[in-house]
């Protein structure tokens, strides 16, 4: 200390004088994360300056985490990429020629079963199809080897089967490019599925960047999205993590006053799954409220011409194979997950699909009246992320379909919407558990593990669970004041508390 009582640093000073004082530290907010810090020194010191990392910043933290439980989500469908001989017919040689071996149902009792590659073949994207002219939404087969009965189209969004047909048209090219090399040579559907495995993973990637950044305060919040157990399990089951990441990126622009831009990937998302469309009633309900119904119509209206861009040409070119789509959601019934099939294994219980149908667009509706309700009720502002995690949640309740990869819709939304991490990290692993007893269903009967009761049991319980965090965001939306986060157990100072972070 000089005369002047001044302090003397007794090093240089740092030449970055961020610091970030704001931001929610996991090792002093949350017990088990304090805990777990011990392990590289302990918690944050007091006065550590936080936020000026050259390099592990917490987004490439999170990333590096997402990245790595991808690549063990495709570990776990690995099992449905082997290969074996094609068996020789009687009295003749083997030709060694490949096939795909899902012999003894094996991507049931592997637990690795997939859309992706499921799929391939029935959705007409192999070599020798695109190389006579196959297109999606163009090209029709019937459903029935004859050639006499209904005639089927590609049955998934249109941003969807777009995404399908590149990753089949780089399938082929990566075919036709190692044949006669000495590059070992794969099916290629093995191909389609990791080519298309490398889509999802940029797009869940994106997914949870655009998480963190929604809520910049509690940036580590993203760890749950990307070490979610639900993305071990569903990440490569089939498309779904592309709507998720659309709709990530609408709340991340709404969240920065991009409205136009937050329509823009609402309107892409809406082009690649229904459920983004609960967007419309979750934005009218916030600008009501906040009279900003100018940013409504901004929002709409870029998201119809986005989604025009992407479904207006096929709908002109191929009226019928675009509608397939909706057919195939109207016309489906009800599904093994839903709460529906349950009652009706109990009651017996046997409505129509279209009386299905009816019945869950009623409930729907009214669940969008109540969350509307609510909204309007509550003494804060709801966040978007609150009332879509509220609405979409309904829509799997009251649906008449809730695959299990549906349940990724749910991750970013549940993250941002509720506080709770023991209880986040609960009922994603009893979301996740369902695969288990669900592929039991398609066993034989000397193969089954478990009978249905154990699947009806284990739907019942995730419906349940879901309900509870629902809960949770009714009671903070009417509240008087908001919480966002637990109370913070206390936590000592580390050591050398003037130490950077």
């Amino acid at each position: 200390m000089n005369d002047g009582r001044e302090w003397e640093s007794p090093a240089p000073l740092d030449a970055d004088p961020r610091i970030d004082t704001d931001r929610e530290l996991p090792s002093r907010s949350n017990a088990q994360v304090a805990a777990a810090s011990g392990v590289i020194g302990g918690p944050v010191g007091l006065h550590a300056a936080v936020g000026r990392s050259r390099f592990w910043t917490p987004v490439r933290a999170v990333l590096l985490m997402a990245l790595v439980v991808l690549a063990v989500s495709w570990t776990g469908k690995a099992g449905c990429l082997q290969q074996s001989p094609v068996p020789a017919a009687p009295g003749e040689d083997a030709t060694g020629e490949m096939r795909l071996n899902w012999d003894n149902q094996r991507q049931y009792y592997s637990l690795c079963y997939t859309d992706i590659v499921a799929t391939y073949a029935a959705q007409r994207l192999t070599p020798r199809d695109l190389q006579q002219g196959t297109m999606p939404y163009r090209t029709y087969w019937y459903d029935d080897a004859a050639s006499t009965g209904t005639k089927r189209y590609t049955d998934q969004p249109v941003l969807i089967g777009l995404t399908m047909y590149v990753a089949a048209k780089a399938t082929q090219g990566w075919q036709a490019l190692v044949d006669g090399t000495a590059i070992p040579k794969q099916l290629d559907v093995v191909t389609f599925f990791n080519i298309a495995a490398l889509l999802i993973t940029l797009f869940w990637l994106l997914a949870v960047w655009a998480t963190m950044k929604t809520d910049r305060r509690r940036l580590w919040r993203g760890a749950l999205v990307a070490l979610s157990p639900l993305v071990l399990v569903h990440a490569f089951t089939a498309f779904d993590v592309i709507p998720v990441a659309l709709v990530a990126l609408a709340l991340l622009c709404w969240s920065r006053e991009r409205v136009l831009l937050a329509g823009v990937f609402g309107g892409l998302a809406a082009a690649a799954a229904l459920y983004p469309l609960l967007l419309l009633p979750a934005l009218a309900v916030i600008c009501v409220r906040d009279r900003r119904m100018q940013d409504f119509w901004a929002f709409l209206t870029c998201g119809g011409i986005a989604w025009l861009a992407v479904n207006l040409p096929v709908m002109v070119s191929y009226p019928r194979g675009w509608g397939e789509f909706y057919r195939t959601w109207w016309q489906r019934g009800v599904e093994p997950d839903s709460l529906y099939h349950q009652v009706m294994r109990l009651t017996g219980w046997a409505p129509s699909a279209t009386l299905l149908n009816v019945l869950s667009l009623t409930l729907l509706a009214a669940v969008i009246a109540a969350v509307a309700y609510l909204a309007l009720r509550a003494e804060v502002t709801p966040t978007l992320a609150q009332l879509m995690f509220l609405l979409v949640a309904g829509y799997l309740l009251v649906g008449t379909t809730w695959h299990p990869q549906s349940s990724l819709w749910l991750v970013p939304l549940a993250v941002l919407a509720v506080p709770y991490i023991r209880l986040l990290v609960a009922v994603m692993v009893i979301d996740a558990l369902v695969w288990v007893p669900r592929m039991g269903l398609f066993l034989d009967p000397e193969r089954k593990w478990l009978n249905e009761d154990w699947f009806s049991v284990a739907v019942v319980i995730r419906a349940i669970a879901v309900l509870i965090l629902c809960a949770v965001v009714v009671r903070d939306l009417l509240a008087r004041t908001p919480q966002p986060s637990p109370p913070a157990p206390p936590v000592p100072a580390a050591p050398y508390a003037g130490a950077t972070s």
